[in-house]
């Protein structure tokens, strides 16, 4: 069975393709061959190392995958061999407060794949059945692989933390990274106005098109005061940031009075200022959120299948070329995901 592995921490030299035995499912499980596995940024974070966090090795990597059932395990009545279905990035145990409230992703025992525990880069997986559910038809499979991630992490930013309303404005910083995407599309479905950042013509030209009302461009200076221009000189309502120290201070000037700047991340560093008096004579909040609740995958899957969202594949390689895949993620030469193909 094909798989990627890494046995240590490093560049894109440290991933290795080998061949595994093949897996048997237990008693609620399910057998899945894995038919698409997306490319995400926490697979470079993970694949690099994360300064105090210590990963099991060797780790298998990869949390966004379509697959197909191939044999049940005893006790599981579906889905049906031969079913194709999205695996969840993330699992808790399902009984927890939080799990019962319908907050897993808050849970302390709620693990990602391919980050705390083996992941879906292989050709096989054994899963419990309660953790995949059907593709809907027509979504594409390399398209289910590119959206769980990122679209349940959006998802958590803006509707379970900023509480994002219809008529609100919307900057997404990043507009063309994965989650950049799917908080554009989310917040036009919601009903707000969106505005968005991006480096070059071309990627904002593909924010636009993904439902963007305008998109700016971060490197000309003082890019954060057209914000004010355009929401008729009140500034952002919310702003999703994932950027982190590079961004922050700009991010935080955008927000109009009662704004919350929600941040799931911080691809350029882990640390930011605040300034009290800033924070707290405009009434702002500033709202941490992981992941999301898998609640809203069916959902998040039923609006990818009626077109309101539309995840971007960038490219479709072999998965023997995973580390090619991490050299143009990491160089940012991708617009949207790269999607693996296991087996090629």
């Amino acid at each position: 069975m094909q798989s990627v592995r890494i046995h240590t921490h490093g560049g894109p030299e440290v991933l290795r393709v080998e061949n595994l035995p093949e897996p048997r499912p237990a008693a609620g499980e399910v057998l899945v061959r894995m038919l698409a596995v997306s490319v995400n940024h926490l697979d470079l974070w993970v694949r690099a190392g994360m300064p105090g966090v210590n990963l099991p090795l060797p780790l298998i990597l990869g949390c966004d995958g379509v697959g197909e059932v191939v044999e049940l395990g005893a006790n599981v009545a579906g889905p049906a061999v031969g079913t194709r279905v999205v695996v969840e990035p993330g699992t808790s145990s399902g009984t927890s407060a939080h799990d019962l409230a319908g907050n897993d992703h808050l849970s302390d025992d709620y693990q990602i794949r391919g980050e705390h525990y083996d992941g879906l880069c292989r050709e096989l997986v054994c899963l419990p059945a309660r953790q995949v559910f059907p593709l809907p038809q027509g979504v594409d499979t390399t398209v289910g692989a590119a959206a769980g991630l990122v679209y349940l992490t959006a998802w958590g930013m803006l509707v379970s933390r900023a509480n994002l309303q219809r008529g609100e404005s919307v900057l997404v910083i990043g507009g063309t990274s994965g989650v950049g995407m799917a908080a554009i599309q989310i917040a036009k479905h919601i009903g707000a106005r969106v505005i968005t950042t991006a480096s070059t013509a071309e990627k904002r030209k593909h924010t636009l098109q993904l439902g963007a009302d305008h998109a700016l461009d971060p490197t000309q200076a003082g890019w954060e005061r057209e914000v004010r221009g355009l929401t008729a000189g009140r500034g952002a309502d919310v702003v999703v940031e994932h950027v982190g120290p590079a961004t922050w201070d700009q991010s935080m000037r955008t927000l109009g009075r009662n704004g919350r700047l929600v941040t799931c991340g911080g691809t350029t560093g882990p640390k930011v200022s605040v300034t009290l008096p800033h924070l707290f004579m405009k009434n702002l909040s500033v709202l941490g959120s992981t992941m999301g609740p898998r609640a809203a995958l069916p959902q998040i899957f039923a609006n990818i299948q009626s077109g309101a969202y539309r995840p971007t594949v960038d490219r479709v390689l072999p998965l023997s070329q995973v580390a090619a895949a991490h050299e143009l993620l990491e160089a940012r030469k991708v617009t949207g995901k790269i999607v693996l193909i296991p087996g090629a």
